[in-house]
């Protein structure tokens, strides 16, 4: 561990030493691991150098999942670099790992051999703009086709539209496959797959994580221990990957690339099958259905049969040109999916309502078209049976003991409970967890965070205001919030619970004060947060991806304000769903589903204050329920130990002076 971390210039500390011991212990014994590691652990080395070690002594890989990409290219572009070369003459060699990603993130050689039909979206066939833009990003990704080593959609800067990125990439349910493509040689999404095969470590991301735990067919190499890395949004990620989606244009869509491959009158059944289901949708009102409408239950019995037709006439592999097959399997892949969702939606509601594994709800959101869809209502046995019990995982991140411990999350991953997380003095690999049924096992470690909270940063919380209401930010939100910023002196990261109260404060303090203001959506985001990084007097305000993406150490953010709770909707579908199970099995739904996503998301804001151990500042919560209301002990336990406060003028003046230290 000392070589590494001298390899990365950094000073070695007892939580990391920690962690790592306890994830060598894990992987040794195959008893899974939670780790909650704060902000300047280390933790990526905690794990990384065991499991690097076990990967080269047992010749065997290992996969290192992560949320983020901006993980992703800070293990490999930084971390195992360095510790590859600085572990080579301990190991004999040196390690070797590689990035690994869903099919759809690579270019298809195939496509952009125009070896497949182009298929522009309904938008541009009506929009001459649209469908010149289109053909011009189309053209550029043909150019860089020929200059990119990997093909990988993150290494195109500046980027295209997801619009224009399909129109060159497939599915793996769409790729002719490597024996039978005529570029299969040169694919990059093959390539990567090859690369992963040879590699110790293996970079990979939540979503394709689930993927190969969802499909029979394995997705990722052969290994024997996952890393997962920022945890808390495991499941969130998971469930994403399992949740289908119908509508009308992905029904005429598939009914276009049936058109290519079928008989026009198959084909033309799909096509009405969508116009009827687009009718159904259009008149249906949003949110969650515990009974299938009759109107809609008769759309999807009828889009079901029409894509089982087209699947049927599309029938079994033949020898053809490429084109043709390439056409094919376009065709079968889009078709059988809708087919496979409708399926789904309608045995959603084949089981009583208690006993349902399946929410189902209509989608309807601004810019995008009507949408039914359907999603599990927990993911825990799946991940219980898919990866805890098939190989030894390791989940880490510096927010998982929500209210003092791990068993919130425990049950979401499918995890018996542990009763308490085991404090950072004391080691806990030796002893064996409690487990209800006596299969699986795990212990939960905290390991601390290098920061000093209590002096380092205040928590305060307005609860002289009101609570907040449904219609934009009070008047009082405003005066505080005012107040707060011309105390820091700007250099505060505002974080709003909608877009549209973001866009409230924004406009209403440019006009009060005389420092920056930045608003999410003004520009990239990368972009908005190199210019507050930049500019110390600048304040940048946004929602939820600023609660979790935002990394800025020094004097620039010294204020983080949260304007509420960020509980889910009340009308979020899978959440109320969730919500309501629990609390028909005599638990506290809201709790266990409201609390825990209000607890990760006030714990990810929090931790965007102290990126390094010299950092001070301010968290800001302007929801008075933080200390007011029964649920605000569970949600204030979940946050890390500031000194708190509810003195306006005892924070106001902690601002002005660290505003006074900076400026000197």
């Amino acid at each position: 561990m000392r070589i590494a971390v001298e390899a990365v210039g950094g000073v070695e500390r007892a939580g990391q030493a920690q962690m790592a011991e306890s994830v060598a212990h894990s992987i040794e014994s195959g008893e899974h691991l939670a780790v909650q590691a704060g902000t300047g652990t280390g933790k990526s080395l905690a794990y990384l150098v065991p499991a690097i070690r076990h990967a080269m002594t047992r010749g065997t890989t290992v996969v290192v999942s992560t949320a983020t990409i901006a993980l992703q290219r800070q293990l490999v572009d930084r971390d195992l670099p360095r510790l590859s070369t600085a572990l080579a003459a301990a190991l004999g060699r040196r390690p070797t790992f590689a990035i690994l990603k869903g099919r759809r993130n690579y270019l298809c050689l195939n496509r952009v051999h125009g070896n497949a039909p182009e298929e522009p979206d309904d938008s541009a066939l009506f929009d001459a703009f649209a469908a010149s833009a289109l053909e011009r990003q189309v053209k550029r990704l043909r150019e860089w086709a020929a200059d990119t080593e990997t093909g990988d959609r993150d290494e195109l800067v500046p980027g295209v539209t997801d619009q224009a990125w399909r129109q060159l990439s497939v599915t793996a349910k769409e790729c002719l496959g490597v024996h039978r493509c005529p570029v299969g040689i040169d694919c990059f999404a093959e390539r990567a797959r090859a690369a992963a095969g040879r590699a110790d470590v293996v970079v990979t991301n939540h979503a394709l994580l689930a993927i190969d735990a969802l499909d029979d067919r394995p997705v990722l190499p052969e290994h024997d221990v996952v890393l997962v890395d920022e945890a808390h949004d495991l499941v969130d990620r998971v469930t994403s990957a399992a949740t289908g989606e119908l509508t009308a244009n992905s029904v005429r869509l598939a009914a276009r690339r049936c058109g290519r491959a079928v008989d026009e009158e198959t084909a033309d059944r799909l096509a009405e099958a969508g116009e009827g289901l687009e009718i159904v949708l259009r008149e249906a009102a949003p949110g969650r259905l515990d009974a299938l409408p009759e109107d809609l239950s008769g759309a999807l019995r009828v889009t079901r049969d029409a894509a089982w037709t087209c699947v049927t006439a599309l029938g079994p592999e033949r020898t053809e040109d490429v084109e043709g097959s390439t056409a094919r399997k376009l065709a079968l892949a889009l078709t059988e999916e809708v087919h496979d969702t409708a399926v789904r939606l309608l045995e959603a509601f084949d089981e009583p309502e208690g006993e349902r594994r399946d929410v189902v709800w209509v989608a309807a959101e601004p810019n995008r078209p009507p949408a039914v869809r359907v999603a599990p209502l927990g993911v825990g046995g799946l991940l219980r049976e898919r990866l805890f019990g098939r190989r030894t995982t390791v989940l880490t991140s510096a927010t998982l003991a929500l209210g003092g411990s791990f068993d919130t999350l425990a049950r979401q991953w499918g995890l018996p409970p542990q009763r308490r997380a085991t404090p950072a003095p004391g080691m806990a690999t030796a002893k064996e967890a409690p487990s209800d049924t006596g299969g699986l096992t795990w212990t939960g470690l905290d390991v601390g965070s290098p920061f000093e909270h209590q002096r380092s940063g205040i928590l305060y919380i307005a609860r002289h205001l009101p609570p907040p209401g449904r219609d934009g930010l009070p008047p009082q939100y405003l005066d505080e919030l005012t107040e707060l910023v011309r105390a820091a002196g700007g250099r505060t990261l505002g974080l709003f619970s909608s877009m549209r109260a973001a866009r409230q404060a924004a406009d209403e303090l440019r006009d009060r004060l005389g420092t920056p203001v930045l608003c999410q959506g003004d520009d990239s985001t990368a972009l908005l947060v190199g210019r507050f990084a930049e500019d110390p007097a600048t304040s940048l305000f946004g929602t939820l991806s600023l609660w979790q993406g935002v990394d800025v150490p020094g004097e620039s953010l010294q204020l983080v304000v949260m304007d509420r709770i960020p509980f889910p909707r009340p009308d979020d579908p899978l959440a109320s769903a969730r919500q309501k199970a629990v609390s028909e099995h005599g638990g506290n739904g809201f709790l266990a589903v409201a609390g825990t996503h209000a607890a990760l998301l006030l714990a990810q804001g929090a931790g965007r204050l102290l990126r390094s151990p010299t950092d001070r500042g301010v968290i800001a919560v302007l929801d008075p329920r933080l200390a007011t209301a029964r649920y605000g002990g569970f949600l204030r336990a979940s946050l890390p130990p500031f000194w708190t406060t509810h003195d306006p003028e005892v924070v106001r003046g902690a601002l002005r002076r660290l505003d006074a230290a900076a400026a000197l």
